[in-house]
């Protein structure tokens, strides 16, 4: 079962990562794939609860863990329904991101009569996930940066008329910066779910951990600039040259949080 919970919340990260990049590009073909993935975790998550009522001869609501579970159901149940009915896709989305949190949270927290070897194991896949989430995303930064870089080179190649082999084995300008855009519009939400089961690990470890650690403080800094980034780049406020520069910038950032900020964490060693 908690395999199957784990499978659960995959494919609700990969729904909300589709809805995000229905949102931010206006992709019906995205919006499609996340609701049939989110039709799927809909369907495993009221099995889940059917033989739960079944093996605890009542309804799952009697302690925070089991109205946690049944709250993110009612989550889905709503945005499948809006959905379908009220094609309000962005309602959707903003939902599916409170659902996945709570699902993550009700998921990766150990239960009361659960083994402490059971407990111990899934906040070690808790933390194997957040850590892989985290790098998935400093990867799509990476190559997001480096179409970045690309875009740039190629500017100044045509405003200084330097024709040649090199200017044509890099990709037109408006091609750059739409890869670039779209590497950090995926990036940006798989951060946020690294983030969101980074704080639940730390909460399982330490009740009482510091907010204030240098590295949580530098990675919301990170998703703040690059939501900026994509805000900027949506509502066309920022384009070309300037928003190559500012991804640039941002990047510049992450290298920051990832090799310098960690040194001076409490527990982010």
């Amino acid at each position: 079962m908690t395999r199957l919970h784990e499978f659960t919340i995959i494919l609700y990260a990969l729904s909300v990562l589709l809805y995000f990049f229905d949102f931010t590009h206006n992709n019906q073909r995205a919006n499609k794939i996340a609701f049939w993935l989110l039709l799927f975790v809909w369907t495993l998550q009221s099995t889940f609860l059917i033989v739960y009522i079944f093996k605890m001869e009542r309804f799952p609501i009697l302690n925070i863990m089991e109205g946690l579970y049944f709250y993110s159901w009612i989550l889905v149940t709503l945005s499948l329904v809006i959905n379908k009915l009220l094609k309000v896709d962005f309602i959707v989305f903003f939902t599916n991101v409170l659902g996945f949190i709570i699902m993550a949270i009700h998921t990766f927290a150990p239960a009361s009569d659960t083994s402490m070897v059971n407990a111990d194991q899934v906040v070690s896949e808790l933390l194997f996930i957040h850590i892989t989430a985290a790098i998935l995303a400093y990867g799509l930064f990476s190559l997001s940066f480096i179409f970045s870089l690309l875009y740039c080179i190629q500017f100044n190649l045509l405003k200084q008329k330097k024709w040649g082999k090199k200017l044509r084995r890099i990709a037109d300008l408006a091609r750059l910066e739409y890869i670039s855009y779209v590497l950090n519009i995926f990036g940006v939400p798989m951060l946020l779910i690294g983030l969101i089961l980074g704080v639940q690990w730390a909460m399982i470890q330490n009740p009482t951990f510091p907010w204030y650690d240098p590295k949580i403080v530098s990675s919301f800094i990170v998703l703040f600039i690059y939501s900026c980034y994509l805000y900027l780049r949506m509502t066309n406020r920022l384009r070309g040259r300037n928003i190559a520069i500012l991804n640039i910038a941002s990047f510049l950032v992450v290298l920051i949080n990832f090799f310098l900020v960690g040194n001076f964490s409490t527990f982010h060693y």
